[in-house]
């Protein structure tokens, strides 16, 4: 396939779903805004001055980092899952893609594309919100956008996954509620591991949301609970298992064929 009609491919793909996600703002973009309003809100203007400092640091900008997080994987998590579930039953665009010469990997490339995009636009909106609230220090912007891109790309994969294999409604809305949200909100968004007994600090080892918001956490404070080099690594290992399982689904036509 030419490199022109793999990029018009691609593009159609993106702009697609770029479009539709600024049609419908107020279902894609507001609500985390609303959300992380009242979570600045409550955990930090009001409950925050009750809470220890964290080192140098106050409660309401240890949890901007984990804030944002929460709303880059969210909304790159459904808005993949629901595009590709909606265009595989309803507006059945999906067939023609796969009837098409477009190879899977490009197919892949296009809706984590998509993904990426709320997420990203999410997590700066909920960063603009934030300033109101607090000014978080910006020790390293470069690892900040490392850890924004890698957020919004690993979890627009999880949710390609789930969009591929989903049947019903039930199945893109039962993985976000019993999986994503438990481990976002023990993966470290309000508290340190350090404050967990030896139990639940060995477990929080294992979800990668721990990894994701210690990077985000260092770009914003310079400070995290693991090194900075073994959660990117975890990060790229986990974004290659995706990438594998995606490509695998697609081209062998597991979840696809009805």
């Amino acid at each position: 396939m030419p490199l022109e009609k793999l990029w018009i491919s691609f593009y159609t793909i993106v702009r697609k779903d770029t479009i539709r996600q600024f049609r419908v703002w107020s279902q894609t973009f507001l609500p985390s805004v609303v959300t992380s309003v009242l979570y600045f809100l409550v955990f930090g203007a009001i409950i925050g001055d009750r809470i220890q400092d964290f080192g140098e640091f106050s409660y309401i900008h240890f949890i901007i980092p984990g804030l944002v997080m929460l709303a880059v994987v969210t909304n790159s998590f459904s808005n993949v899952a629901f595009t590709f579930f909606t265009g595989k039953f309803f507006s059945r665009n999906i067939d023609e893609i796969l009837v098409s010469p477009t190879p899977p990997w490009l197919l892949i490339a296009g809706y984590v594309a998509g993904g990426m995009v709320r997420g990203i636009i999410t997590g700066a909106l909920v960063i603009l919100v934030s300033l109101f609230f607090a000014l978080p220090p910006l020790e390293h912007p470069g690892v900040l956008i490392l850890f924004l891109v890698l957020s919004s790309m690993i979890f627009s994969l999880a949710g390609l996954i789930n969009g591929i294999y989903a049947k019903n409604f039930d199945g893109i809305t039962i993985v976000p509620t019993f999986v994503l949200t438990p481990l976002v909100y023990l993966g470290g968004v309000f508290y340190s591991v350090s404050m967990l007994p030896e139990l639940w600090r060995s477990l929080t080892f294992l979800n990668p949301i721990f990894y994701l918001i210690n990077g985000f956490r260092y770009g914003f404070l310079g400070i995290t609970d693991v090194s900075l080099g073994l959660s990117v690594a975890v990060l790229l290992a986990l974004t290659a298992i995706l990438v594998g399982i995606n490509w695998y689904m697609i081209k062998t036509g597991l979840g696809l064929r009805q």
